[in-house]
């Protein structure tokens, strides 16, 4: 952190209070927002290196209230008081008043949690805050406050989500007003773009938090399978079925229960999830006793269920009943601002073991990638890049994949589609849309297959017929 800090002319500094403006900020206690704790004035940075060292700010906060509760009662030692915050009545190019040196400085106090079963910080030298351009005392309250607003408004994360683009701060918004309410969400996004992190997040914002939130994957299992690990069922229902089973949706109970790919769900189980939405009851399978649970439920897609709906694919009625509240995840190509911000964030887990930096053309060809598997797979990246660059604290553009190394963005041309001729308009249709997927994909045939619905071998044939190599 503090290289991050020297490279931009910036200071950590102890603050007994929360800055008003010009400074990001992390309290060392979690119940005391307001208290003390760490703060960086920085004015002139961008709204991704705030979120930066926001996230790193963050930590080292977490760091220094785990040091206080464990630093022996009896191991203390003078220490110099935190640096006061300047508010707008005081002159901020005011020297300090004057401590009589001969009378030992009073102990810090810190935030009622901490107080009571730790002892004050060790002493260490605290840096003076950089001086504002122009005095708070100069502007009027309500420029104060216009200037305050948006700086302290804007997020750089979200319960785990990472993102400080203007995409990610209208998703912040809308999460904190749907979080609170009880209603079904449904979440639409391409893969690994976040979609059980957005879950998980209005779960922790919602009543219901200090309950369990239970997680499945619908694709993941078979009718039967599925069927059984949704509703439990009952001893003897089937072969194998040596004792009663309570499903994920008892488990689940008072909870947050999360479905993810209910576009794989068959028609069958779509209706017995469709029951519990609207009555709140099911039957375990092999049993008559309908069971009644309170479950708030959050789906997830990657499927067009509106399109599915129109091909007879996906119940009418369930597709309503889980759109009652719908959220859109951004792929990361729609917003790039965020890639150097995740990036910092992926590295900063391996910090404390293996401190590491990209190089700029390293960053660079990161940042102009379109990532098809979205934050997914740029966190693979970042776990393959730690991996092969060793003990090497920078990570050099030679270690790219090569999808990335070589990639470069083209103008496609689609040659039109011939109106007189069926088997040319189909050609002409498939071509497009292979050719399309192949591209968003990096030229990955598995996935491009997947999105097509088509096997792996057929994609292949269709890639050598129409030379899209």
């Amino acid at each position: 952190m503090r290289g991050v800090l020297r490279r931009r002319d910036l200071e950590l500094t102890p603050v007994v209070s929360r800055p008003e403006r010009h400074a990001v900020f992390a309290p060392i206690a979690a119940d005391e927002p307001n208290g003390a704790g760490l703060a960086v004035f920085a004015p002139e940075l961008s709204p991704p290196e705030l979120g930066l060292i926001e996230l790193m700010l963050r930590e080292a906060a977490l760091d220094l209230a785990s040091a206080l509760r464990e630093r022996p009662p009896g191991d203390l030692a003078p220490s110099v008081p935190p640096v006061p915050v300047p508010t707008p009545a005081q002159d901020l190019d005011a020297p300090p008043p004057a401590q009589n040196l001969s009378t030992p400085s009073p102990e810090p106090r810190l935030p009622a949690p901490l107080a009571a079963s730790s002892p004050p910080a060790p002493p260490a030298a605290l840096p003076a805050a950089p001086h504002l351009a122009t005095p708070p005392a100069a502007l009027p309250a309500d420029a104060v406050q216009a200037a305050a607003g948006p700086a302290a408004a804007r997020r750089s994360g979200y319960h785990g989500i990472i993102g400080a683009s203007q995409v990610m701060q209208e998703l912040y918004q809308l999460l904190d007003r749907i979080a609170p309410s009880e209603a079904t969400v449904l979440i639409q996004g391409e893969n690994g773009t976040g979609k059980e992190l957005v879950a998980r997040a209005i779960h922790i914002g919602s009543e219901r938090r200090d309950r369990r939130f239970v997680v499945t994957n619908c694709s993941a299992f078979n009718d039967n399978l599925l069927d059984s690990e949704l509703f439990g069922h009952k001893r003897g229902a089937f072969t194998g079925a040596v004792f009663d089973k309570p499903g994920l949706f008892e488990v689940a109970d008072a909870g947050t229960f999360f479905l993810d790919e209910i576009g794989d769900m068959s028609p069958a189980l779509q209706v017995k999830v469709l029951r519990v939405l609207q009555e709140g009851t099911f039957n375990r399978v092999g049993d008559t006793e309908a069971r009644h649970v309170d479950v708030r439920i959050i789906a997830a897609t990657n499927r067009d269920l509106a399109a599915m709906v129109a091909a007879g694919r996906f119940r009418e009625d369930l597709y309503y009943r889980i759109h009652v509240l719908s959220v859109v995840l951004p792929a990361l190509r729609d917003r790039r601002d965020d890639v150097l911000l995740l990036i910092d964030h992926f590295l900063g887990r391996q910090r404390r073991l293996r401190p590491k930096q990209l190089a700029p053309e390293c960053a660079a060809r990161m940042i102009a990638y379109p990532w098809p598997g979205n934050v997914r797979e740029l966190e693979n990246e970042i776990e393959r890049l730690i991996v092969l660059s060793g003990d090497a604290p920078m990570i050099g553009v030679e270690l790219l994949s090569p999808r990335i190394r070589q990639w470069e963005p083209t103008t496609h041309v689609e040659p039109p589609i011939d109106p007189g001729s069926l088997p040319a308009a189909i050609e002409a249709l498939e071509r497009r849309m292979i050719g399309a997927a192949m591209r968003r994909h990096g030229g990955n045939k598995t996935r491009a297959a997947e999105e097509l619905k088509v096997s792996r071998r057929n994609l292949i044939r269709l890639v050598q017929k129409y030379e899209l190599e």
